[in-house]
């Protein structure tokens, strides 16, 4: 039970995937001809980032959750061995 709640806690963080940088070319002359598609590309990595970072904050309140509720359980676990 233990490593099951560990293991789905380590697939909430790893569902997070940042997005590849844009590639320009260092070549002006290519940059101007794929203008088009390089930006696309930064409209799609702007899109991406932020969805990256709202995966992130929703790990990051999921995780905050649980431990705040392992810290409980460890101060019950706790109290329990002062009572024997």
């Amino acid at each position: 039970m233990l490593l099951g709640s560990v293991f789905n806690g380590a697939l909430s963080a790893a569902d997070c995937f940042a997005p590849q940088r844009p590639f320009v070319p260092s070549d002006p002359a290519l940059a101007v001809e794929y203008a088009d598609l390089i930006r696309r590309d930064f409209e799609d990595y702007i899109q991406d980032i932020q969805q990256h970072f709202r995966c992130l904050d929703k790990e990051r309140a999921r995780a905050f959750e649980e431990a705040q509720e392992v810290s409980q359980e460890y101060g019950a676990f706790l109290r329990g061995l002062r009572q024997d």
